[in-house]
């Protein structure tokens, strides 16, 4: 039990009440700190981004090696995406629904990406498929280019994004528990019925939600994708990286420009994660309705 400022109780279970000139001060600690640290440097983005006007921001986003990122990062976070979402979905169905040896083990694999610095997880890429690794000889005399081409890409982006939609789920799947798949396998539903009409349905806003964060980090990623890309001009540069290209050359037009385009995908990221959390709390409120 706990006792407001002045120590009075409410039946039995009183309620900590802050003063309102705490409430006040810690308001504005917050909204400081956002504006310090997210608002500002986010103008500043939009601001250089048009300093030369609106002709010079689309002359920079047209350039042939920029638009060749701006292709790549969507080619990688395509490819990247929706085969977590698969892994995600079959890791998060495994570790929720079952009991098995070395699930605590699975667990622990699935949360290494967010342990590991992207920049050491893009060097085991390289150690792994370079010309001097094991696997190295043997792809290069079948033709198979992993590094510093659009497969190392995607591998790198898969592995710091994979948690996103396991992550998301594990923990909803397990809150749902398994009777209401085992009330559809009772029914004569096979398990890809049961899943496609039973367990999607339960998970669809875990999921979504999963899926969105993966792309957002997918198409943002910069350390593991910089080790395996090689910086090719034109070839293997995603949008991160063109960036500090860019920025490098001092051509912070063309930098910014680029950079406004990552800007704009975490305030859509933000906008969907706030709708979607909207509409997942509407439905819960609703079938506690009923």
């Amino acid at each position: 039990m706990a006792h407001d400022l002045s120590g009075t109780a409410e039946t039995g279970h009183s309620v900590i009440t802050e003063s309102r000139v705490a409430r006040i001060t810690f308001v504005l600690i917050s909204l400081v700190f956002l504006t310090l640290m997210v608002l500002l440097p986010l103008a500043a983005v939009f601001v250089e981004a048009f300093r030369k006007g609106i002709g010079t921001f689309f002359e920079a986003l047209v350039d042939e090696e920029t638009f060749a990122a701006i292709r790549l990062t969507l080619i990688v976070s395509g490819i990247s995406v929706p085969l977590n979402l698969v892994c995600g979905v079959a890791a998060a169905w495994a570790i929720a629904k079952f009991e098995f040896k070395g699930k605590a083990f699975l667990t622990t694999l699935i949360d290494l990406p967010f342990s590991v610095s992207p920049v050491i997880s893009g060097l085991v890429f390289v150690l792994l498929f370079s010309s001097n690794s094991v696997l190295g000889p043997w792809l290069q005399s079948n033709g198979i280019q992993i590094l510093f081409a659009v497969p190392g890409l995607v591998l790198a982006t898969m592995f710091v994004t994979f948690p996103f939609v396991a992550r998301e789920l594990i923990p909803l799947m397990q809150e749902q528990g398994s009777a209401d798949e085992e009330a559809a396998l009772s029914l004569g539903a096979n398990g890809w019925q049961t899943f496609w009409h039973v367990t999607l349905p339960n998970i669809k806003w875990g999921l979504l939600y999963g899926v969105l964060l993966c792309n957002a980090r997918a198409m943002g990623e910069f350390g593991a994708v910089s080790v395996v890309s090689g910086h090719i001009r034109g070839e293997t540069n995603t949008m991160p990286l063109q960036v500090e290209i860019l920025y490098n050359e001092y051509n912070f037009s063309g930098a910014f420009a680029v950079a406004t385009l990552l800007a704009l995908l975490a305030l859509v990221t933000l906008i969907l994660k706030t709708l979607l959390e909207m509409r997942y709390s509407e439905e819960i409120a609703a079938s506690r309705r009923h």
